[in-house]
Formats: structure tokens, C-alpha cells, sequence
């Protein structure tokens, strides 16, 4: 990961010394956990964007419940359609039922050099940082456009963002680049793993638990299953392909929910297993999965020798692609001046996905870079260091510098 230039570490940050501050407390105390509306957030958000004359435009999922904001910021000129960038990110957090929180999660609170709260790290801090710059922005002058795109259910596979794009694209928006604010470190990220995920159903047949030789245990066989994924991601391990750049320089393969049986006398009929592979691109998706079908295919004729109806079906429930930028595009150029780190030492990979490799399917070159670490998210107590998120007001002012004829 690039190493940041001599003076890039920003030390002795104070929350008086953050413009941002009141903006990203304002967006945590909004509860925009992804299985519940975001519209509150959204709206907020719209009637401060408005406030300072941006047009905006909501898309909303079929519920009416979910939405989208897309707003721009014209060029000097009034051009709103063409060149320019996308600022983007999402709106909705993780749960934090369960969690063992120290502090409220929807309450930002400075404690030393720290800021937590649910999202201050993923990505809220992003998302108002962005938001403190529109005056600024619009005073100085753009010599582009400038679109905020924030989006909803990002945690639950980048759904919303999809519908974003594919208006951002019917309305004929065409940006020349986006830098997504997911957290980096502000470390420049010019590629991440795609992820397939998938749904593994067992159907096997009933019996009094005394005569398991009558019944087919879809538990036990799902659990076979489960073995062979970690026998694959055992091999990934050992004998790669690897890419170094990577934060995990291989593929990986995690079983994550497995779901079955109804009572301890009972062979159980049904048992679920959702798994995902998280790929490079020295690694096929498609080809890991066929090799964990045949592994399936061949437990079936132990099954239906003892009942004919029983199975294992397979469903793909999401497919995130990987994307990969060059790091001598403009837009990363861009990025390693505005964060200040050395591009001699090589542009970032990250393991995790976000919406920039569904941007740059649609042909806008697209950077990943934002203020804190991932290893903070989705955590109890989840925090993001001071400096950090003045790295990321820096980073701003400087792009404010590239892109405004002021």
C-alpha cells in the first residue's frame, strides 16, 4: 500500500480542527441501517444541497421506502453532463444489534484522538466530508461538473447504486471519473476482488433420529459440503495464485450462514449453506464454483439410493465484479496528488468490493479512497482517528485546488 509523502501524516488533530465534524455527526445520528428507510438521511441531505441552489434527483427502490440522491454541481460554464466527477457513497450502515457498544452508535463522540459511531469509519465520515466542501466547491468555481452520488443498501450487495448508474447513464451523465470515500487509509485503491455469492440448498429425508439409516441428514451432508469449501480455500492458501499488492493476496472462499434441522430427534430434511468466493483476476469464480458442484454431484447417488426425492441445488444470489484502474490514469494521477502519497510506491489492492467496479463497468475510471480502515467497520465501537478524517479534508481542499478556477 502507498506509503504517504514526508509531512502527509497529520498529527495533534483536535475536533475543533475538523470543518466536518458537525456535518458527520449529523449523518450518524441518522439510524440508516440497510434493512430499515434511509429516506431520512436522504431527505436531509437533499433539503441542505438544495439550500445552496444543487439540483438533486432521487432514485427509489419498487418500495418508495429507499432512495438514491444523485446531485450536480455545474461548471462555471453550466455544464451539468459532460467530464467532470462523481464523489460516491452510501448511505446505509450495518447493524449493531448484539453488539457490545461502549458508547451510543448513533450518538458521534470524540474520545481522545478517536471518533466513533456506527459509520464514522464506513463511510459516513466520506459522505459529509463531502457535503462541507459544496460551498466551497460552488464559490471557487468549477471547471467541470461535480455529481454526489449516495446511494442505499451498499451493505447488502450494492443494490441501490445499481439503479443510481443505470439513471446516471439514461440521463446521458457522463463523468470522466469517480473516486469512491469507502475506507482506504486515503491510500490510493486501484483494484478490488470481485465476489460471487451463493446459496447451497440440501433437501434430505425425515426419520426418527434411532433409524438414521432411513433418513438422508441434510445437516451432515451440508456440513461435507462445507468441508470441501475449506479444503478449496485451505489449497488457495498454500499455493495461491497470488497477487502481493492484495491485502489477502489470494482468493478466498468463506462459508457464512448455515442453516438447518428442526429438533435433536429428528433427521433433518433441509439445510442451507451461504457461501461466497472473493476472487482476483488470476482466479475464476465460475470455475471454483463447478469444481464445489462436482463435489456436491457426487454425494447424490448415496442420497437418493435411500430416498429418490432428495438434492442439492445451488443459487447464485449476488455477483459483485472486480475492477482494476491504471495506475498512470488520470484519475489516479489525481488522487495520488490530492492524498499526497508517493505513486513510486505502487497503487493499492483491496479484498473488500464497493461500487467502483460498477462505475467503471459503464466506462467512468473510478479510485477508491477514503479516511479510516476497514478493520474498523462493522465493529462494536467502530472508530475512525482524527487524522484521518483531516488526511480527508485535506484531501478535498487539494482536489478543491485541481478542479475550480479559483
Amino acid at each position: 500500500m502507498n506509503a504517504p509523502l514526508p509531512g502527509a501524516t497529520l498529527q495533534s488533530v483536535t475536533a475543533a480542527d475538523l470543518a466536518a465534524l458537525p456535518l458527520i455527526e449529523k449523518w450518524v445520528s441518522f439510524a440508516s441501517v440497510s434493512r430499515d428507510s434511509n429516506l431520512p438521511i436522504i431527505e436531509w441531505t437533499q433539503a441542505l444541497l438544495e439550500g445552496y441552489g444543487v439540483e438533486c434527483r432521487l432514485v427509489h427502490d419498487d418500495s418508495g421506502k429507499k432512495a438514491n440522491l444523485w446531485a450536480t454541481l455545474p461548471a462555471f460554464d453550466g455544464e451539468t453532463k459532460t467530464g467532470g466527477l462523481v464523489l460516491s457513497g452510501h448511505t446505509d450502515v450495518v447493524p449493531v444489534d448484539g453488539q457490545p457498544w461502549d458508547t451510543d452508535p448513533f450518538v458521534a463522540q470524540v474520545i481522545g484522538d478517536r471518533l466513533y459511531g456506527r459509520g464514522v469509519t464506513d463511510m459516513k465520515g466520506f459522505g459529509a466530508t463531502v457535503l462541507m466542501m459544496v460551498p466551497e466547491l460552488l464559490k471557487r468555481q468549477l471547471k467541470q461538473p461535480v455529481h454526489l452520488a449516495f446511494s442505499y443498501d451498499e451493505e447488502v450487495g450494492c443494490i441501490g447504486v445499481r439503479r443510481l448508474i443505470a439513471d446516471m447513464v439514461d440521463q446521458d451523465y457522463r463523468p470522466a471519473g469517480c473516486i469512491v470515500g469507502e475506507p482506504t487509509g486515503m491510500q490510493v485503491v486501484i483494484a478490488h476482488k470481485g465476489k460471487h455469492a451463493y446459496k447451497t440448498s440440501v433437501r434430505g429425508f425425515e426419520a426418527h433420529s434411532s433409524l438414521t439409516p432411513q433418513g438422508v441428514n441434510a445437516v451432515e451432508i451440508a456440513c461435507e459440503f462445507v468441508t470441501k469449501l475449506k479444503a478449496m480455500q485451505r489449497r488457495l492458501v498454500a499455493e495461491g495464485p497470488f497477487d502481493a499488492v492484495y491485502d489477502v493476496p489470494h482468493t478466498t472462499i468463506h462459508t457464512g450462514v448455515i442453516a438447518g434441522g428442526t429438533a435433536l430427534n429428528i433427521i433433518p430434511r433441509d439445510c442451507d449453506v451461504t457461501w461466497e468466493i472473493r476472487h482476483h483476476h488470476m482466479n475464476s469464480p465460475v470455475t471454483l464454483f463447478n469444481e464445489a458442484k462436482e463435489f456436491a454431484d457426487s454425494l447424490l447417488p448415496a442420497m437418493q439410493a435411500v430416498a429418490p426425492d432428495t438434492g442439492i441445488t445451488h443459487k447464485l444470489n449476488s455477483v459483485l465484479p472486480g475492477f482494476a484502474t491504471d495506475a498512470d490514469s488520470e484519475i489516479a494521477q489525481l488522487c495520488f496528488r490530492c492524498a499526497d502519497v508517493d505513486p513510486a510506491s505502487g497503487a493499492g489492492k483491496v479484498s473488500f468490493g464497493t461500487e467502483a467496479a460498477l462505475f467503471h463497468q459503464v466506462g467512468v475510471p473510478t479510485i477508491v479512497c477514503g479516511p479510516g480502515h476497514i478493520a474498523q467497520a462493522h465493529q462494536p465501537n467502530e472508530w475512525v482517528t482524527l487524522d484521518q478524517l483531516a488526511w480527508c479534508e485535506r484531501f478535498m481542499r487539494r482536489l478543491a485546488d485541481e478542479i475550480c478556477i479559483a
